[in-house]
């Protein structure tokens, strides 16, 4: 829609504005890590960061969700969305929110996800800092980010804010904005390309290549079992991705044993107990009761069973899960690039 510039000095007051209006939220420390935070003051702000702890679906998405409330009267929707900003979200985790956008509102409508999504406005910014880990530079790199409503880049100076739908172009009377010269522009564009050159970690293959390669290893089970060998089912890796989508429903009795709630709380495919089914009667079948299942069901997840659905890889790059693994096994960059030079 519009490009605008604002100033170093403007800046804080254009996010003291936002946070005046409603709840915004951004990247924090937390140490020497990030999260997403609602943000008290624009100092809280850290557009520098490297990567979050937890990716932004969380504000969408919780790890632990109420859905309804219930007593002896009936039951009612636990679901109270609120309009808020998210500012700051880097370009792989808008793509990300893109996937999950799509799989939660395709055929049975998730109310309880798009209720939260709907109502917030999304301001992705530029990847100052690069994590350690990261390779969105070589993953996915022909699907673009679309779920924003702005995108804000630091060039000299401050800030050029380019609106992508009428949510984002409403952000500018909140500060002091002026339209933004085509020298700003063109600087804000070799900063995001920039980025996407620091990348530490790359695949070495395009997607197809991958996808047709990671599927063709299924029945590999030597290399699925070698890959898995020191995995300690703990879930990390589902837990920090950004792409992951799965839950577990539980209900909740209070003491009185006529009221409580019922709550989805995440869930991951590398857990022991997450294939586990009740066949009745305290009998019970695991149908990926191996580590090499559940790790190969991760890899061929993220990089061949939801291609066509997505259009690309369910993966974005970020690094997270290489970061949290404690084996440091779950990196798919390192993953992939074994499995396509065998």
């Amino acid at each position: 829609m519009t490009a605008s510039f604002i100033r170093s000095d403007d800046f804080a007051a254009f996010v003291t504005a936002l946070i005046e209006a409603g709840p915004v939220y951004g990247p924090v420390a937390k140490r020497s890590r990030f999260a997403f935070e609602r943000l008290e003051t624009p100092e809280e702000l850290r557009l520098d960061y490297d990567v979050t702890i937890l990716p932004p679906k969380k504000l969408f998405f919780p790890p632990a969700q109420d859905l309804v409330t219930f007593d002896g009267a009936g039951f009612r929707a636990a679901l109270e969305p609120t309009e808020k900003v998210l500012l700051g979200v880097h370009f792989y985790d808008v793509k990300a929110i893109d996937q999950t956008d799509l799989l939660f509102s395709e055929r049975n409508y998730d109310i309880n996800y798009m209720a939260h999504r709907e109502t917030t406005t999304i301001v992705a910014s530029n990847i100052q800092t690069v994590s350690k880990r990261a390779f969105f530079a070589s993953v996915g790199a022909d699907v673009e980010p679309q779920g924003h409503d702005a995108f804000l880049t630091a060039i000299n100076g401050g800030y050029v804010l380019e609106t992508r739908t009428e949510r984002g172009e409403a952000l500018l009377a909140f500060g002091a904005f002026q339209p933004a010269t085509e020298a700003q522009i063109a600087e804000a564009a070799a900063v995001n390309v920039a980025a996407l050159e620091r990348c530490p970690e790359e695949l070495e293959h395009g997607t197809e290549a991958i996808a047709d390669k990671v599927r063709a290893a299924f029945q590999d089970e030597e290399l699925w079992t070698t890959l898995a060998a020191d995995c300690f089912s703990c879930g990390t890796c589902n837990t920090v991705c950004p792409t992951c989508y799965c839950f577990d429903v539980q209900d909740t009795w209070n003491v009185d044993q006529t009221s409580g709630q019922r709550t989805r709380f995440w869930d991951g495919c590398l857990t022991e107990d997450f294939a586990k089914c009740s066949l009745g009667e305290g009998a019970c079948e695991n149908f990926r009761e191996e580590r090499a299942a559940r790790f190969r069901h991760r890899l061929m997840r993220k990089a061949t069973y939801l291609n066509e659905k997505l259009g690309g890889p369910a993966c974005v790059g970020c690094g997270r899960c290489s970061a949290g693994c404690t084996a440091d096994i779950a990196d798919p960059a390192r993953v992939i690039n074994q499995i396509m030079a065998s």
